[in-house]
């Protein structure tokens, strides 16, 4: 049989390829009609034997049922007994798939030989061999594919990608030096260049390179990005002052001015992000996802009426993600105290990433309005999709009933959501926290310790367990020991510093408490921490002192029980 018959077989093998990732079908049939600088590649004419049809047949029921270790072994088989270049790349992209790196080479070799002006073969064995640490044997194949590259440019901009897997990244910009040398007019290759020195942390070689690349071709968008890019690692100001010169000169280069803003927004200077994004949606009118950016900033910038006007602008240009919209816009409806119809939007977000935050929204407006019954029973008739949604839920109720100040049926809710999330940490929590308002430190000792077993990083949980040691029990050095884990886990936190100050006072070490009560209520004048502070001051002896702290803080928050007690205690 002639070999030809065997070459109608060879689309079947390509249709199997298109459910594997790398090149469609289309684009491997057109790789293959693609023929040498120097004339029709010569394809073997030979007799399809028995083994033949069984290694392909072998490697195409491999390939179906995922046995890509059979399938690739099989493939290589054929290869070798057919040297047909088709089959070699065929072979190479199978063992790759099956992360097959030996193989692979041994496949890209033969498909190298059998091919010798592919581009695509010898950009596959450079990469290989690049991975493998063999760079000196990558650089024969570098120089072949320069040779054959019509167009250099290509070369230069491909040849990083090539070279990424070498660990060695000192080496790698050495060799792209070496590369580009001959090319001092080309600037692909100082961008070369430039992106190796980037790889390699050579920061001010890059930097140099990049002004070479703008100096001999100043209006590439590509190159400006790039280059503000490794600015951006030196300095934001220097990148700052580089785009919005580049851009003075270039205002029309739209993808630098998106990269210049998603820079500033990045860096949270949201005043000059939005001046970006609003020219940008001068520039180009009509664009709804510039309008969404500069609706998202105006909000972080608290500018409610410009924010406002650009999300309807955004619905108007025909922005997709109607429930997104309508959702930030119920937000600005609600920051304006325009709540009826805040509440009206919230309730509008029907799908989509929003919906549970609008609805969770929704009903805390209820609540707020005097409707507690209404939104409880709006959050108890919400779809969920898993325990997740499930839990939220719980926890989102539970919330409105303790703002109600109903403790005791914030531990009803929470003690039945347990029974069928018993492994929840959120509903843990917050039913050790019910426990302890409805005098039950049994049970937030327990939900606690089985909080602080299935998540050991909870810092939270040691610290709330400590504090309750200390307030209800003489178990003071266990406590200390719950809120020093606390402190570890989470160092900055005001409220485990002053439960940290609080256990030291409860202790006898006045001084080292007040050390540490103060330094919680300087990051966070809470009025929890004021009734602690204060008090351990009144102990100590510094009254005036004391009074200053309540006093200060009691003029922000007039109605706060526990500082309101801790004050009548001492100054009745």
């Amino acid at each position: 049989m002639n070999f030809k018959l065997f070459g109608s077989l060879l689309p079947l093998c390509l249709v199997a390829c298109a459910q594997i990732p790398g090149k469609s079908v289309v684009e491997v049939e057109k790789q293959e009609e693609k023929k040498s600088e120097v004339g029709q590649l010569e394809l073997p004419k030979q007799n399809l034997t028995a083994p033949m049809l069984f290694d392909f047949l072998l490697g195409e029921t491999a390939l179906q049922r995922g046995d890509s270790d059979v399938a690739s072994e099989s493939y290589l088989r054929l290869a070798k007994t057919t040297r047909d270049p088709r089959v070699a790349q065929r072979a190479t992209e199978v063992a790759l798939l099956s992360n097959r790196l030996l193989l692979a080479l041994d496949a890209v070799k033969l498909w190298v030989e059998l091919d010798s002006n592919s581009v695509i073969a010898h950009q596959t064995i450079a990469a290989l061999l690049v991975s493998t640490g063999r760079l000196d044997e990558a650089r024969i194949h570098l120089d072949k594919l320069l040779v054959l590259e019509v167009n250099t440019s290509n070369f230069f901009m491909q040849l990083n990608n090539l070279l990424v897997r070498n660990v060695d990244k000192i080496e790698t910009l050495e060799l792209v030096q070496q590369f580009a040398k001959p090319y001092p007019k080309l600037p692909e290759a100082h961008f070369a260049v430039a992106q190796a020195a980037s790889f390699a942390n050579q920061f001010d070689t890059a930097i140099q390179q990049m002004k070479l690349v703008l100096d001999l071709r100043p209006d590439w968008e590509m190159a400006a990005i790039y280059n503000g890019s490794i600015l951006h690692h030196i300095s934001s100001a220097s990148a700052i002052e580089f785009y919005e010169n580049y851009l003075k000169i270039y205002p029309n280069a739209n993808k630098t001015r998106i990269t210049f803003a998603r820079m500033l927004v990045s860096e949270k200077n949201y005043i000059k992000a939005r001046g970006q994004f609003q020219q940008l949606l001068t520039r180009s009118p009509g664009n709804a996802n510039v309008a969404l950016a500069v609706g998202l900033l105006s909000m972080e910038l608290h500018d409610f009426d410009a924010a406002e006007e650009n999300f309807k602008k955004a619905l108007e240009f025909g922005y997709k993600d109607l429930n997104t919209i309508r959702f930030y816009l119920a937000n600005i409806y609600e920051k304006t105290q325009r709540i009826d119809i805040a509440m009206e939007s919230f309730r509008s977000v029907v799908r989509g990433d929003q919906f549970f935050p609008a609805q969770i929204r929704y009903a805390y407006l209820l609540s707020k309005q005097g409707k507690l019954s209404e939104a409880r029973k709006h959050l108890q008739e919400l779809q969920v999709d898993n325990d997740q949604q499930r839990a939220h839920l719980i926890v989102t109720e539970a919330e409105l009933l303790r703002e109600a100040g109903d403790h005791q049926e914030v531990f009803h809710l929470l003690s039945n959501g347990l029974k069928n999330l018993p492994d929840y940490p959120e509903l843990l929590y917050d039913r050790a926290m019910a426990a302890e308002k409805i005098g039950k430190p049994d049970i937030l000792e327990k939900d606690l310790r089985k909080l602080i077993q299935l998540k050991p990083d909870h810092a939270h949980a040691h610290n709330a367990l400590g504090y309750s040691l200390a307030e209800h029990s003489n178990r003071l050095s266990e406590a200390l020991e719950l809120i020093e884990k606390a402190i570890k886990l989470s160092p900055e936190d005001p409220y485990i510093i002053d439960s940290l100050g609080w256990v030291l006072y409860r202790m006898g070490n006045l001084d080292k408490g007040v050390s540490y009560l103060k330094q919680a209520f300087v990051i966070k004048p809470d009025p929890e921490i004021a009734a602690h502070l204060g008090e351990v001051l009144w102990i100590r002896g510094t009254k005036e002192e004391a009074k200053e702290v309540w006093r200060s803080t009691i003029k922000n928050h007039p109605s706060n029980e526990i500082l309101l007690k801790t004050m009548k205690k001492f100054m009745p």
